[in-house]
């Protein structure tokens, strides 16, 4: 686990998303936000956007959103607008576990890539 300065993080989460294949970044509602194929966003960061924490917002699976959320609050979090749709919310503010926050990431992206690009991963 490991804390980082909202610019590392950042980088950090940026590097992930833009790993992945046919992935870009743009500001969307003021935040840097990751899509696929340029329509479809997969991850959005945010910088105290909606409250005082450091964050990104992201695609899940049914059902993750409310095991992360139950097992470590202080990690995972119910996100405005898109957690009713299932997104999970990460906080980038508290130590972090890197390796998972890129499954996390790269499962966003399947959930939301065209399956083509999405078997490309595998």
């Amino acid at each position: 686990m490991e804390k980082r300065e909202p610019s590392q993080a950042l980088e950090e989460v940026r590097r992930l998303c833009l790993a992945l294949p046919e992935t870009s970044e743009r500001l969307s509602h003021g935040e840097p936000t990751w899509f696929v194929r340029g329509k479809k966003t997969f991850v959005m960061f945010a910088d105290h956007h909606h409250d005082d924490r450091l964050a990104f917002w992201c695609a899940a699976p049914p059902g993750v959103q409310e095991a992360l959320v139950a097992e470590s609050p202080d990690r995972f979090f119910r996100p405005p607008y898109v957690g009713h749709r299932g997104w999970l919310g990460v906080y980038l503010d508290v130590p972090a576990d890197w390796d998972e926050i890129s499954e996390i990431v790269t499962e966003a992206y399947r959930l939301i890539a065209p399956k083509a690009l999405a078997a490309r991963l595998d």
